[in-house]
């Protein structure tokens, strides 16, 4: 008997109307306002199928309409864009030196936003801290607005409690992550559905979603925090991997500043000018304290910013070895006149490096900052939910 080949399964009426619903509100997200006869022209769906799916959307309150746009040939043409309270999100990232919790609305814009910081996390502690920072927040809402939060999106790094020694924790303090799942723990006080994401490929989300990114079809997203991370943009989507992990960049080989072999993590993250502040006698705290002002640790900055300026150029040139990305972009949890000479001091190093057989990318600044993981958190439910992502590597957790 011949094999059978497996086929996709086609797509009911429901089906491709609740795609193209998605695609519609994508092209408004991402490209803003537009009449229906530009909505047309750039989803290829006929102007009746766009007339019927803005009106339907417009009912949901998902889409506004704009101001009559007059002074062209033909009658006046009506621009449809985001209804920034249609749709509330939470983004939690729950990270090795602090949890940041926000509630964002349909546009990515913050509404509200709470921080535990702490030296190592203890899960007790950072669910309690979730579950009074959700009630208050959601107390201080209308019941529209509450009705309209469609989930909880949580970052986090993945195998947390393997990282003990990296984040000066005691080696058993962390052994309570290694069976827990965030999802089970928020479900005990909320009913909202969750969505658990890498917290480098989440800051990833946030810049190619809100940040300067989405000027290029494939770029490799470098983040600074605790520790190096990142994330891949491949076809103008977010790509996470078949274990969610793509783009996990710290471990990728480099030079030590003392010429040993070593990981990017090693030299590229703030735990290591952590540690420099320490052996100098300096609290380290000042470099998690909102706002950031790193201005009096200039001498030990200085020195830590080139060292990690030569590791990530060198980590760059490996990953466009790997794949033709036009463009490198940086950001990290550092203040943003950091950042800048940081993606300077990159750009400056790149052209030092034997580059035969590649095209040099484009090395460009992020725009997020420190909010990037939990931004990024809190935009996994509108994307799972109501907007298009070709490149997501796994379903979301119900």
């Amino acid at each position: 008997m011949p094999e059978t080949r497996p086929y996709t399964s086609g797509a009911n009426q429901s089906e491709v109307r609740a795609h193209n619903e998605r695609l519609m509100l994508s092209v408004l997200h991402q490209d803003g306002a537009m009449p229906g006869s530009e909505m047309a022209r750039r989803t290829g769906l006929s102007s009746q199928t766009v007339s019927v799916i803005l009106r339907k959307l417009e009912q949901d309150g998902l889409i506004l309409r704009g101001e009559s746009q007059k002074g062209r040939v033909g009658k006046p043409s009506v621009p449809m864009g985001i209804n920034s309270e249609g749709l509330f999100s939470y983004g939690i990232k729950i990270g090795r030196r602090s949890t940041d919790l926000m509630l964002i609305d349909f546009s990515g814009g913050i509404r509200a936003e709470r921080r535990l910081r702490y030296r190592y996390p203890q899960p007790d502690e950072v669910f309690g801290f979730i579950e009074t920072s959700l009630r208050d927040i959601g107390s201080d809402l209308t019941a529209d607005q509450r009705d309209r939060i469609c989930g909880i999106g949580v970052a986090t790094p993945f195998d947390l409690w393997r990282w003990h020694a990296q984040a000066g924790a005691p080696k058993t303090s962390l052994q309570a992550w290694k069976e827990l799942c965030p999802v089970t723990e928020i479900a005990r006080f909320s009913p909202l559905r969750c969505f658990v994401i890498n917290d480098a490929t989440a800051a990833c989300r946030a810049e190619h979603m809100f940040g300067a990114s989405r000027a290029w079809r494939d770029s490799i997203y470098f983040f600074i925090a605790s520790f190096a991370g990142g994330g891949v943009v491949l076809n103008n989507s977010v790509y996470e991997g078949s274990m969610g992990n793509a783009g996990a960049l710290g471990p990728l080989p480099t030079r030590r500043p003392d010429g040993s072999d070593g990981r990017l993590l090693d030299t590229a993250s703030i735990r290591e000018l952590e540690r420099r502040l320490v052996e100098v006698n300096i609290d380290p705290i000042v470099l998690w304290t909102q706002p950031q002002d790193w201005s009096r640790l200039e001498e030990h900055v200085a020195q830590w910013l080139e060292d990690t300026a030569v590791a990530l150029a060198r980590a760059a040139l490996a990953t466009c070895a790997v794949i033709d990305f036009q463009a490198v972009v940086i950001d990290g949890a550092m203040p943003p006149s950091l950042r800048a000479r940081l993606v300077d001091r990159v750009r400056a190093e790149l052209p030092t490096l034997d580059v035969r057989g590649l095209i040099r990318p484009v090395v460009a600044e992020g725009e997020i900052g420190a909010h990037a993981s939990a931004l990024g958190a809190a935009a996994k439910p509108l994307i799972a939910q109501y907007l298009m992502d070709t490149h997501a590597g796994f379903a979301p957790a119900s």
